[in-house]
């Protein structure tokens, strides 16, 4: 019975002292750091904020117009279109390349990248994560091979008026007073934000571009968190879908940290951003999934939603934007 009382308090001495040691050895331990934010900080320290993506150090924006002489020789032209379309016809010079495999083309330029797609929109996309990998001075080419020669339109047939008479269309001036949330997670084996920004890029290029239909989100904007991208007068004037918020200033020119102009965004929701013709939209889609957000582009943006609406001055398809006739190789 004594051997055993011994053995007893030996063995409840030897749970204590370990009890206490992994009590004390895990408060020693530093908090582990959220990777987003780690990447949200690299960013800021390189200057390439959402502000330069859009528009570059050198205040080149993110997209550029056909030439009227159709001149782009100064540029490494990239097509990612379809093989049957790039074989139709294309711009002279031009390399058909697939989006998964556009950073492989990318590091063979000697030329500052252009990317050409049918509408611009999937090229912008594909800017906006070239321009965080390094590429500063890549562009996309506005309207796509849309804006280029009438044979190669794809834009004609996609402009709607879906909003017209819609029961989720406002022209509430004033947009929704956005929350507060926590900044997105996601997993990585990188640790500088260096290292996890090249990784994030290659991850959400390989995933896609990430779009949604206007009609759905039309018809069910509550599923989502929505990001109207309008100048203030527009918000009103063209009216925007119902419940969207306006995060135009916190998204472009974020303060000290881009941390805290990301917390504006519910990570818990699907992000849909929207613009005028669904470019833009796509250039702030892909830098949100790089940060780790559910993020989606609205295809054709205010013209797939309200093209006939009458407060129009730039960007609307078949008013002040038109094919130009520009040549095309097979």
């Amino acid at each position: 019975m004594k051997n055993l009382f011994r053995y007893s308090f030996l063995m409840l001495a030897i749970s204590a002292m370990l009890f206490t040691g992994c009590k004390d050895d895990s408060s020693d331990e530093a908090p582990a750091v959220n990777p987003s934010k780690v990447l949200m900080d690299h960013l800021v320290a390189i200057d390439m904020d959402l502000n330069h993506v859009i528009k570059n150090t050198d205040g080149q924006k993110f997209v550029m117009g056909a030439p009227a002489d159709g001149n782009v020789s100064g540029k490494h032209v990239i097509d990612i279109r379809s093989t049957d379309a790039y074989n139709a016809g294309h711009i002279e010079g031009a390399v058909n390349v697939a989006l998964p495999n556009i950073l492989t083309e990318a590091a063979s330029a000697t030329k500052p990248i252009l990317v050409v797609c049918y509408t611009g929109q999937t090229a912008c996309y594909a800017t906006s994560l070239l321009r965080l990998y390094g590429y500063h001075d890549a562009q996309a080419l506005k309207w796509g091979m849309s804006g280029w020669n009438a044979s190669t339109d794809s834009w004609s047939t996609q402009t709607d008026n879906l909003a017209d008479g819609h029961d989720n269309w406002s022209y509430n001036a004033t947009p929704p007073t956005p929350s507060v949330y926590d900044i997105p997670e996601f997993m990585t084996t990188a640790i500088t934000g260096e290292a996890i920004l090249k990784e994030r890029v290659e991850y959400v290029l390989a995933q896609g571009f990430k779009t949604a239909k206007a009609g759905d989100v039309l018809n069910s904007p509550s599923n989502y968190y929505i990001n109207n991208y309008f100048s203030t007068t527009d918000y009103g004037a063209f009216g925007h879908i119902d419940g969207a918020y306006r995060l135009h200033e916190l998204l472009i020119n974020p303060s000290s940290s881009s941390v805290s102009s990301m917390t504006n965004l519910d990570p818990s929701k699907d992000i849909i951003t929207y613009c005028y013709t669904g470019q833009t939209s796509a250039v702030i889609t892909a830098y949100l999934n790089v940060l780790g957000y559910d993020a989606y582009s609205l295809t054709f943006g205010m013209n797939k939603l309200f093209n006939s609406e009458d407060s129009w001055t730039v960007n609307q398809w078949g008013g002040d934007s038109n094919s130009k006739n520009l040549d095309i190789v097979q």
